[in-house]
């Protein structure tokens, strides 16, 4: 059994429609985000929960933002995807689900605006609507690690549905971390959310987190302004718990001393959490105004912005 890490509710989330204690779900360590689209223009029903996703994002298009509604923690699996009996597991494996209210269908499109009914068409979804997706993305990249990068193909509707190059084989889905969509799910014949504007929803997440992507000074091309200070993204929680063992948890020590943070350590950091590590952490929290109200010694995302700033 998975050991959940990390914030289970998305900030500002409603539990108005809550179906994990009538579904209960497996616990699991995430390491991705599948987008799906609903191909309706409310709230489902999801059949009472059955079919039910993680989270659920309903465009409020007079207000121009998301609202958002969680049916089951991050790390706790849904119910929106098809898993076959004795094939690869996909609910169930290490996936956040999220459903994105409105279509991606064109012929839907049209249908909906020739009857004058207001909706997101998602592969043309404005700005605000794909900010307001960027920022769980962002979120989920710095709570639970997910990378931000994805598939390079996002076909169009109705290219997408099938069996189309797309869609990942086991194996390639098995090793897979990072955000897609459930037209590359294996074993899941749906095209949604077809040629969502996977670029620019990524440049907004890593906007939000203050990445820059471009390799030149000041990442605008631009010769003569400066570079900003590079701040690793943070990985997460989870690698920063009692025993835990990577390269992560070297790099925060390794920063800790260079910002005269080492005092606890004996013979230097290493890949091992420790007690150390943790001292070394508070210390450098109870430093900082930001801080000093929670100086637990356990690091988050802004004790990490923090210390690599």
């Amino acid at each position: 059994m998975s050991t959940k890490t990390g914030p289970q509710r998305y900030p500002g989330a409603s539990r108005a429609n809550w179906y994990q204690d009538d579904f209960g779900g497996d616990p699991m360590e995430v390491n991705v985000v599948v987008l799906h689209t609903t191909e309706g223009r409310t709230l489902p029903g999801y059949e009472g929960g059955a079919t039910a996703p993680n989270l659920t994002a309903v465009p409020d298009l007079a207000a121009k933002k998301l609202k958002w509604y969680q049916h089951f923690d991050i790390e706790t699996s849904s119910r929106a995807l098809v898993n076959l009996r004795g094939g690869v597991e996909t609910n169930t494996l290490n996936v956040c689900q999220v459903e994105l209210v409105g279509t991606c269908d064109p012929k839907t499109q049209k249908k909906w605006m020739g009857a004058g009914q207001a909706h997101i068409y998602w592969p043309e979804a404005p700005d605000w609507a794909l900010e307001g997706v960027a920022r769980f993305l962002s979120w989920m990249h710095e709570q639970h690690g997910v990378p931000l990068s994805g598939p390079k193909e996002w076909p169009a509707y109705p290219e997408s549905y099938g069996s189309g190059g797309q869609r990942f084989t086991a194996a390639e889905w098995t090793d897979f971390k990072g955000i897609c969509g459930h037209m590359h799910v294996a074993e899941n014949v749906h095209g949604d959310p077809g040629a969502i504007d996977f670029a620019r929803l990524l440049k907004h997440a890593k906007a939000d987190l203050d990445v820059d992507d471009d390799d030149t000074p000041g990442g605008t091309g631009s010769t003569t302004t400066p570079a900003k200070p590079k701040i690793p993204a943070f990985p997460g929680r989870k690698y920063f718990t009692a025993g835990a063992s990577n390269a992560h948890v070297l790099a925060l020590g390794k920063q800790l001393v260079k910002r005269g943070f080492g005092d606890h350590y004996k013979v230097g950091p290493s890949r091992t959490w420790g007690e150390a590590d943790r001292l070394n952490v508070r210390d450098f929290q109870k430093s900082r105004k930001e801080l000093r109200g929670d100086a637990d010694g356990t690091p988050g995302p802004l004790t990490w912005r923090l210390l690599f700033s």
